[in-house]
């Protein structure tokens, strides 16, 4: 994971050097569970998270986020590094990037990578996630993707409604669930001032209930 992260964090800093209009934000939130793709990554308990993004008027962006999480294992918190670049062409939106998961107290190597790519059109967008390498100490977990299509729309005074629908599908989804090698997740959210409340499902047997949740976020300029 050090190793990964460093050469992201030099890749980071030698584009940024290069660009002089930038802005840089971070953001704050709690919220009454974590979900990720439709699994909860903190046994249904409640999650602290925070991050720092910097973003360029060429299209670059670069950041990081943290969260607490609560696996069988141990694991206590999340690290993730992801850089890319974003921009509109014609009226079509699309972003291109990288992302690292770290696990820094996970008692294996648990850490993930995933590319991943994404176009939008007015309130539409679709999004592709492909694992770029898993934990090394399962050989069976080398094969993900997560296809995602979003909706959000205005709605009553200054509310947004978000619809999500995505399908993980791989053997390393095999290996988390012991289930399937693939299941379908669906999420409908309704915010406003920070607030969001929010029910996410998914179709696997063992995990199919409807759940609810509800955050705040905050971000600002640095």
């Amino acid at each position: 994971m050090k190793k990964t992260a460093s050469l992201l964090a030099l890749t980071c800093l030698s584009i940024i050097s290069f660009n002089t209009s930038a802005e840089v934000s971070a953001n704050v939130a709690a919220s009454s569970n974590y979900y990720w793709r439709g699994l909860t990554q903190t046994d249904d308990a409640a999650a602290l998270s925070g991050g720092i993004d910097y973003n360029s008027d060429n299209g670059f962006y670069a950041g990081t986020w943290v969260s607490n999480v609560d696996f069988d294992d141990q694991t206590s918190y999340e690290m993730d590094f992801y850089a890319g670049f974003s921009g509109e062409t014609q009226g079509l939106g699309y972003d291109l990037g990288y992302i690292y998961y770290a696990y820094p107290d996970a008692p294996g190597d648990s850490d993930f990578g995933e590319l991943y790519g994404s176009l939008s059109w007015q309130w539409l967008s679709a999004k592709v996630s492909y694992l770029t390498h898993a934990q090394n100490d399962s050989s069976n977990e080398d094969d993900m993707l997560y296809l995602e299509l979003n909706a959000s729309f205005s709605i009553l005074t200054d509310s947004e409604l978000a619809l999500h629908i995505g399908r993980s599908s791989g053997d390393t989804i095999l290996e988390w669930t012991g289930e399937d090698d693939s299941y379908m997740d669906y999420g409908i959210s309704v915010s406003k001032d920070g607030f969001t409340l929010g029910v996410v499902k998914t179709d696997l047997n063992t995990n199919d209930d409807i759940k609810a949740y509800v955050s705040y976020g905050v971000d600002f300029s640095l």
